[in-house]
């Protein structure tokens, strides 16, 4: 069936369009792009389209609502009171939805007519990027909108800007064309807005990453104007130090582009954004998205945040701590003094158990400040907002009186110390007078004013229960007048007050003496239902008095919310001080508990670790009861020496190649973080970029093979290390042919050590490497230590110096379950193989195995063995829980299954 858009019958002739309908159409062709919520009574309906989409991905039913152009109109809705659980899977889903709520009230649109249609008008427009509402947000992570802008002729040729909407952080950065997909994917934003021009542009250069696709949203190119953006800016932060001239052209486009897309979404409510901050990439570690993925920070390559190196560091204990760590992580810092002054704070509390734990302890109990104080500037705050800030402030100060009892603090516990010591006391105990202890979601719903804080509002409180106590009187006085012992006076949304009797009595009531008393209402099937005039007069009452109440509490919210306000500035500073001291209490915390050491950090290209470990593969071996083997790393260098030195690391597989690797650009990050590391020491020069190819991955969706992969992140690492750089490879190369593999895989080591001079790891296979380190200064051969006992490989994941000469990958086969008879050939092959290698094979040899090659030679299946059955029985045997009669009834058992074995 042909289903015709709302946009494509915009225009259609009035007479064939219905006044809703017509309302519905023009609402939606100034919405276009988003699925239509068009509030109808106690429902969200939508139309057309929109019902289609929803109704699929919601799985609530589709259904029919009149004809339009000759087609059924389709429709489904929700309820108003569940549509946030349904827009909640909505934008998860991928989906924009507008918010078009009625306007006036439906008696007000009768008064124009019968068939006047109430005014309706979008109040807000819900998407990724611009959720502000708790129930719509992970607590424990940001939720950025990010808009990309290109500038052809300016002074970048691309700018970044992006914002939390919830929180009003806000930053911008200019950047090259080979950084946009590493800092979108340390961003991670839930929706990118960009041009048309500049989505072809990025297509064309191969510079449109695949993951964009579901978060690209097209914005018109008008908000993307540099030279109108500074009067937008200028207009969003009147009040802030901040100059929009200091931005790129590149930067003010981005920045403008967000500031119209917000104010939009908001429908005229304002925009809750901070003056942004201008970040440049040499402030921080840069690690690209490949890193990212390989290192497994804030989620595993199967996308899951269990085995993450967040997950096992993360021992925050409020949302927005949480945050900031993971940011941190993200983000981490290139500058050796910024670096020391984290340690500084994380180590005196590292160093005081006893301090940290008390800050921990009132930690916990602290809201999220910066997301309730937004929600209060976009007038979606509700009186536990105002309870949250109140309680968030009484925090700081309790908080601050804990660091004051220290003699010397470092420099950033004293910065903190001074701000939470600043924390507004008389507003906080100006909201804990006000606010009662049980509050509404909503201001609208009332009772959040505490007792005694206004005698008026007690007073029309006062009067609110004592007329429910004369409808109560009123109700025996009327049972007494007209002997109906089972008269009742009820209330509903729709009657208001009225007198209800069974229907067997309603007749009295309709005949003197009663009926010019009683005045008929309504009959149902098992009751009549009546007023009176003086039931009426008291149902004015009670409504004036809880409306009259109402009204107070609202003037009370509204001027408690603005009291808050005038000190938006005090309370962003305070969140953000909050969230740091719980960072920085938590990285003590698990040094304290982790067995961490604080790094030592310089500008020097020192890369000397003692006893390091795997964070995660240590937490998770701690867990089943293991030890991890912990393994040294000196990479150091100079500048007089060409740089850091390059290790070439050999072994098994299984042998722990890739957690050794790994686990040293690991300890880098953690430490740059300002985090106390996993081992006995640490000396580590700042270091300006990790790059990490560990793994085997394809992207056969866009046409890249395995090889393919593996060839362009190595170039981009070749392309983009310097001298500062932490490069860690494994298995370049493995992916094509033997010699071309090798091939490469040399060229790159000595691309590493005499052009780039970086520090590095090289783990490989090519036992052929090994000799580079005869040849070139600063590399070095390194080996996973295994032993042989009866066969079998034992893996010590202990890495000493040497080269190994064996890769043992029949023996990991083995354990890996592979077929005896393929293992018995595959040994018989690396047998002659290995012969043939060294020189020994015979002419025949190498023909009779050659020969067979690549295929196998045919060869039987082996007859399963069978089990012995009286060697199966003693298995099950336990002497040691087995009493004498026992061990005397099992020696007759095997008796009686051996002489059975011989019948048979």
């Amino acid at each position: 069936m042909d289903h015709t858009s709302p946009e494509a019958t915009a225009g259609s002739p009035p007479a064939t369009l219905t006044p809703m309908m017509a309302q519905f159409f023009e609402i939606k062709a100034v919405n276009p792009g988003y699925l239509l919520f068009y509030r109808m009574g106690d429902f969200y309906e939508l139309f057309f389209e929109d019902a289609e989409i929803a109704s699929a991905a919601l799985g609530i039913v589709l259904t029919k609502r009149g004809k339009h152009l000759g087609n059924d109109i389709q429709m489904c809705g929700v309820p108003i009171h569940a549509a946030n659980d349904y827009l909640n899977k909505l934008v998860k889903l991928g989906h924009r939805v507008a918010i078009c709520e009625q306007m006036e009230d439906p008696k007000e649109a009768k008064k124009r007519g019968a068939k006047s249609v109430v005014h309706r008008g979008v109040v807000r427009l819900i998407t990724a990027g611009t959720l502000t509402e708790d129930d719509h947000l992970d607590a424990r992570a940001s939720n950025f909108l990010a808009a990309l802008a290109m500038v052809r002729h300016g002074e970048t040729d691309f700018a970044l800007a992006w914002a939390d909407v919830s929180t009003g952080e806000t930053f911008t950065a200019d950047l090259a064309a080979d950084q946009l997909q590493d800092e979108l994917a340390r961003i991670q934003p839930a929706e990118l807005l960009l041009t048309e021009a500049t989505r072809l542009a990025l297509v064309e250069r191969h510079l449109f990453a695949p993951s964009w696709t579901p978060i690209a949203h097209t914005a018109p190119a008008d908000s993307f104007d540099s030279e109108g953006a500074a009067a937008t800016l200028r207009q969003a932060f009147p009040d802030e130090d901040f100059d929009p001239s200091i931005l790129s052209r590149a930067s003010r486009a981005a920045l403008g582009a967000i500031i119209a897309y917000v104010r939009d979404s908001q429908k005229g409510v304002g925009v809750a954004l901070r003056a942004p901050l201008a970040e440049t990439a040499s402030t921080f570690l840069a690690i690209d998205a490949a890193t990212r993925s390989s290192l497994e920070l804030h989620q595993t390559q199967r996308g899951q945040a269990r085995g993450s190196l967040r997950q096992v560091i993360d021992l925050t204990v409020t949302a927005p701590g949480s945050r900031l760590l993971s940011s941190r992580l993200a983000a981490p810092l290139a500058d050796a003094r910024q670096i020391n002054e984290r340690l500084d704070a994380v180590g005196l509390l590292a160093d005081d158990t006893m301090l940290t734990n008390r800050l921990r302890a009132d930690l916990k109990s602290v809201p999220d400040l910066a997301r309730a104080l937004t929600r209060l500037v976009l007038e979606r705050g509700g009186p536990r907002d105002l309870a949250a800030i109140g309680k968030a402030v009484s925090a700081a100060a309790a908080l601050a009186t804990h660091i004051a009892t220290l003699p010397e603090a470092p420099a950033a516990l004293a910065r903190l110390a001074a701000t939470l010591a600043a924390a507004p006391l008389p507003l906080a105990s100006q909201l804990a007078l006000a606010l009662d202890d049980e509050l509404p979601l909503l201001s609208r719903d009332g009772g959040f004013v505490r007792k005694n804080y206004d005698q008026m509002l007690d007073d029309e409180r006062a009067l609110a229960t004592q007329t429910r106590a004369v409808v109560a009187a009123l109700q025996a006085r009327l049972i007494e007048e007209t002997d109906v012992r089972s008269l009742k006076i009820r209330h509903n949304g729709v009657l208001g007050y009225f007198v209800e009797v069974p229907a067997a009595h309603g007749t009295r009531l309709l005949e003197e003496p009663h009926r010019q008393s009683f005045i008929h209402r309504q009959t149902l099937a098992n009751a009549m239902r009546f007023t009176t005039t003086e039931l009426a007069d008291l149902e004015g009452r009670i409504a004036r008095a809880h409306e009259a109440a109402l009204d107070i509490e609202l003037r009370v919210f509204a001027s408690l919310r603005y009291e808050v306000l005038s000190r938006t500035h005090e309370l962003r500073s305070l969140a953000d001080a909050l969230a740091e001291m719980d960072v920085t209490a938590a990285l003590a915390h698990l040094a304290a508990t982790r067995r961490y050491t604080r790094p030592e950090i310089d500008n020097s290209l020192a890369f000397e670790i003692v006893g390091g470990r795997h964070p995660v593969v240590e937490d998770m071996v701690m867990a089943e009861g293991q030890s991890f083997v912990a393994n040294d790393a000196d990479l150091s260098g100079d500048d007089a020496s060409g740089g850091g030195r390059l290790w070439l690391v050999t072994g098994p597989n299984m042998g722990g190649k890739s957690t050794f690797l790994r686990q040293n650009a690991l300890i880098a990050i953690l430490a740059q973080m300002g985090s106390f590391v996993p081992a006995g020491r640490a000396h580590i020069g700042v270091i300006d970029r990790v790059f990490s190819r560990v793994g085997a991955s394809d992207d056969i969706a866009h046409g890249r093979s395995t090889f393919m992969v593996e060839m362009v992140e190595t170039a981009a690492i070749l392309n983009r290390a310097t001298r500062r750089s932490l490069v860690v490879l494994d298995e370049i190369g493995r992916g094509t042919a033997t010699f071309d593999g090798l091939s490469i895989a040399w060229a790159a080591v000595e691309a590493l050590h005499e052009t780039t001079g970086c520090r590095a790891l090289f783990a490989t296979h090519f036992h052929e490497l090994t000799s580079l380190a005869k040849t070139l200064s600063r590399v070095a051969n390194v080996t996973m230590k295994v032993r042989e006992w009866e066969g079998e490989v034992v893996f010590l994941h202990e890495v000493g110096p040497g080269a190994a000469d064996r890769s043992y990958g029949i023996q990991v086969a083995r354990l890996a379950g592979l077929p005896e008879p393929v293992l018995r050939r595959a040994r018989q092959v690396l047998t002659v193989l290995e012969q043939r290698s060294a020189g020994t094979a015979s002419s025949s040899q190498k023909a009779s195995v050659l020969d067979d090659l690549p295929l196998f030679a045919h060869q039987s299946a082996p007859t399963p063995l069978r089990k012995d059955p009286v060697l199966a029985a003693l298995d099950a045997v336990r002497p040691d829980e087995m009493t004498p009669k026992q061990a005397i009834e099992a020696l007759y058992e095997l008796k009686k299954i051996r002489d059975d074995a011989r019948r048979s």
